[in-house]
């Protein structure tokens, strides 16, 4: 089934959501690896990787904000108000991480006067012309405390994931790996 039902998520939103997943565990491994290289051709192409990697990231959290709008979203499985609430918070909560971690990345290397090219083939505009240390110092601070609030929300996420799946024992997990009951 490749849309979203009522009962389940759709192969679309499933392979959308994996792959995100996998590309911002690869960005956290990265980002914090990347800074300790020494200055070299090597931490160049490094640093462009992760932001092509990053802008990735920024297309595909518009495409799936865009899928959900167009196909929906399974039914809630009953739970307290208070659970259903906070799932809701940090689902959104991620939404916002997921745009506004590359968006402020793009903003730092914009600031810190770089030209941006996706994989070396699509060259981006720059958010903000010339170089200005304060707003690079800024979008570095945001992309840094975003990323902490993204890693402990992806723990959350993934911890109420494996606590509705091995305790409460209900569908939660299989209808995002696609797994039938």
């Amino acid at each position: 089934m490749i849309r979203n039902s009522k009962e389940r998520w759709g192969q679309v939103s499933i392979a959308l959501h994996w792959l995100t997943a996998l590309l911002v565990i690869g960005l956290a491994v990265v980002g914090l690896v990347m800074t300790e290289l020494p200055n070299s051709a090597l931490k160049v192409q490094v640093y462009a990787l992760h932001k092509s990697v990053g802008l990735t990231v920024l297309a595909l959290a518009a495409l799936r904000l865009l899928w959900r709008l167009v196909a929906g979203a399974p039914d809630e499985i009953p739970a307290p108000r208070l659970q259903q609430l906070a799932a809701k918070a940090v689902h959104w909560a991620l939404y916002v991480l997921l745009f506004a971690l590359p968006l402020s990345g793009w903003l730092f290397n914009s600031a810190a006067g770089f030209p941006l090219k996706w994989f070396g083939v699509l060259a981006l505009p720059k958010l903000f012309t010339g170089y200005n240390p304060e707003l690079k110092h800024l979008a570095h601070e945001l992309h840094e405390s975003g990323f902490y609030l993204l890693a402990l929300l992806l723990v959350l996420h993934a911890g109420a994931a494996l606590y509705h799946h091995y305790l409460k024992k209900d569908d939660t997990l299989n209808r995002m790996t696609g797994r039938l009951p």
